[in-house]
């Protein structure tokens, strides 16, 4: 079986990694242009592209998929599959009908739940406790595609985003070997996506401000669903105030006007919400370096008596 595949970010390696190791022939590997980062906007290669180096695997970076350059470049090596994971665009109907056997995505959310691009940060922020992997034929729509195979996991309350994205990353990998073992042999499901819908848009800037007016529940689902990237941020006299970590006080009702440090424990900073307390057990202000909020106390004066705010002086 001829095998393109397709994929950018970290979340992809894991898929294209068992496509080697499981003995198929990848002909071509498709990924994102370089693209500058951090603050010294050095040029860096995807995750993808690192890995298909190392495997001497050949590498095309295209603009833009849409043009027939791309359509002539990709019929070149008639490729029976083409495996989709994270790439990170949508492809036209010529791409999609090019490979005899088809166009295979794997999405991290058990579908037709979360289609769009933020599946993983979504359904943490969204409090969900259950998700999963499915492996679709894809057509033209976002995600909509008939089902092939489908494996549910169950997110833990302590989960972070990063937990979840390596956990998924590798059952879309193990997955995807087994549905392309099913298309080999003739054999694989083909189910239409039915229920109810919903979608998962990108993060915006917006996705990352904490209101404090909300229920200390939803706050803690934000923070753990930002991170370790890109992180839920307040703002503490103006400047910004990442929150990495932090537990919910169900038993404490909030004695003061939501946002405001009211007490301090030894694990951290106590936080008056919409409902309930948010107990602040990791935090990042501007500048510094991530700390255990126990390890900030042992050398800060606490901000007891401040208010977090949803805006900051540049705001």
């Amino acid at each position: 079986m001829r095998v393109v595949f397709m994929g950018t970010p970290d979340f992809a390696v894991p898929s294209l990694k068992a496509l080697v190791e499981a003995g198929y022939q990848v002909q071509l590997v498709v990924t994102q242009p370089d693209r500058p980062k951090g603050r010294g906007k050095k040029t860096t290669f995807s995750p993808v592209k690192e890995y298909a180096i190392r495997q001497c695997l050949p590498v095309l970076q295209p603009e833009q998929v849409r043009g027939e350059e791309f359509l002539t470049q990709l019929s070149n090596y008639n490729p029976d599959v083409v495996v989709v994971v994270a790439y990170g665009r949508i492809l036209p109907a010529k791409v999609l009908s090019l490979p005899k056997l088809g166009c295979i995505n794997v999405h991290a959310s058990l579908l037709p739940a979360y289609r769009g691009a933020a599946p993983i940060h979504r359904a943490i922020i969204n409090g969900e406790e259950l998700t999963g992997i499915t492996t679709m034929y894809m057509d033209e729509g976002l995600d909509t595609g008939d089902m092939i195979l489908k494996q549910e996991m169950p997110i833990d309350r302590k989960d972070t985003v990063g937990d979840l994205h390596d956990r998924l990353a590798a059952i879309g990998a193990d997955l995807l070997v087994e549905t392309l073992g099913l298309i080999a042999n003739d054999c694989a499901p083909r189910t239409p996506q039915t229920g109810v819908s919903s979608y998962a848009p990108i993060l915006t800037n917006q996705d990352e401000l904490i209101d404090w007016r909300k229920p200390a529940v939803e706050i803690f689902n934000q923070i753990r669903g930002l991170n370790p990237w890109p992180g839920a941020r307040t703002y503490l006299e103006g400047k910004v105030l990442k929150i990495w970590g932090s537990e919910v006080l169900h038993e404490e009702h909030s004695p003061t006007p939501p946002g405001r440090v009211f007490d301090v424990r030894r694990e951290g900073l106590l936080v008056s919400t919409g409902k309930n307390v948010l107990l602040i057990t990791e935090l990042q202000f501007q500048g510094a370096k991530r700390l255990l909020a126990a390890d900030y106390l042992r050398g800060n004066k606490a901000p007891v008596g401040k208010t977090l705010e949803l805006e900051g002086e540049n705001n």
